[in-house]
């Protein structure tokens, strides 16, 4: 028997065949969800169960137990045991996404394994973009690589860190050959990752790695702003040597309201002063609750996993936790609501 689910968003009805997924049934009857890994590693699709229940053929790696047991789904995984009611964890609207022409405006090394690539768009084709949103490169057999912005929308000019994949296809290979001038195709904005201004609680930002690049596009787009809340900066590296926004960052301090910058390192050498260990872990050490504050996570699946599970133990709320699981490939799918 089918199942019955009901969007309460937009007053939309749809049925899931048995051992349909709620993703899977949505686009059949072309009802629009956000979503873009579709196989539970990106997290873009959590829902949140009104009425019903679900079940998975295997836990997803986005979810964690403490999110299923306040009714969050990720629907891409999620079956329907009966009929639902449920509603959209991200509500903001994103531009749709397009594919663009785009040419290499400069390519430089940020540190020795971390690309900075800036693209040129035509001046006539602006790309609408929130901060904390990616791009896809299209590559000419049709498959693509994801990145994050990492500058805050200005001009036609789009920052990029990317990570260079020792032989990987096109970290490797099609960037280390490429010239200012090269064209290129990409596909943006994707992904529903950016600033909530609606919370207007005391921000928390936990990076490792190149998930820096969407913090810092959400960070420069509230530089000056006066209505920016209190922000804490975590960044996880391997060592010093990877830091490679370090001053720039720091930079930052008395431009963003109540500003704290603190890089954590797990491979630290003797000479370092700062906090060492994992960003989440640093977390904890600074605060004992958690119930007031908005909170970003962007990097590694496993790190965004287990920080949010103890978030929640230190009285996070779940709605108010945004994560960016750079997963190694994303699906090109759009991730806005219509």
């Amino acid at each position: 028997m089918a199942h019955r689910i009901h969007l309460l968003e937009t007053g939309q009805t749809f049925e899931a065949e048995p051992g349909e997924s709620v993703l899977a049934a949505a686009e059949r009857a072309a009802v629009r969800l956000p979503h873009e890994c579709t196989f539970g590693g990106c997290g873009t699709c959590r829902i949140k169960l009104a009425e019903g229940a679900v079940d998975y053929e295997e836990f997803p790696m986005a979810l964690t137990p403490e999110e299923a047991a306040q009714g969050y789904a990720l629907a891409c995984q999620a079956r329907p045991r009966g009929d639902l009611c449920i509603s959209v964890a991200n509500r903001r609207q994103f531009a749709e996404p397009r594919r663009l022409d785009a040419t290499v405006h400069r390519i430089a090394s940020l540190c020795d394994d971390v690309i900075h690539l800036t693209l040129a768009l035509p001046p006539d084709a602006p790309l609408d973009y929130a901060p904390g949103q990616y791009m896809n490169v299209v590559l000419p057999d049709g498959a693509t690589r994801s990145f994050s912005m990492a500058s805050a929308p200005a001009g036609n000019l789009v920052d990029f860190h990317v990570r260079r994949i020792p032989g990987g296809r096109y970290t490797d290979q099609w960037l280390g050959q490429a010239r200012p001038g090269a064209a290129l195709e990409i596909e943006a904005p994707l992904g529903v990752f950016s600033y909530h201004e609606e919370d207007w609680r005391p921000m928390i930002m936990m990076a490792t790695g190149t998930g820096i690049a969407p913090i810092k596009a959400i960070l420069e787009s509230l530089l000056d702003s006066d209505d920016c809340p209190p922000v804490t900066l975590y960044w996880g590296m391997r060592t010093e040597a990877d830091l490679y926004l370090r001053d720039q960052i720091a930079g930052w301090a008395g431009r963003l309201y109540e500003f704290n910058f603190v890089p954590v390192l797990s491979r630290a050498g003797a000479d370092w002063q700062g906090r060492r260990g994992h960003v989440q872990q640093a977390v904890l050490a600074d605060h004992g609750d958690l119930s007031e504050h908005a909170i970003y996570l962007c990097g590694a699946p496993a790190m965004i996993s287990e920080a949010t599970a103890l978030l929640a133990g230190r009285g996070a709320s779940l709605d108010h936790v945004y994560a960016d699981s750079f997963t190694f490939q994303h699906a090109p799918a759009a991730a806005a609501m219509p």
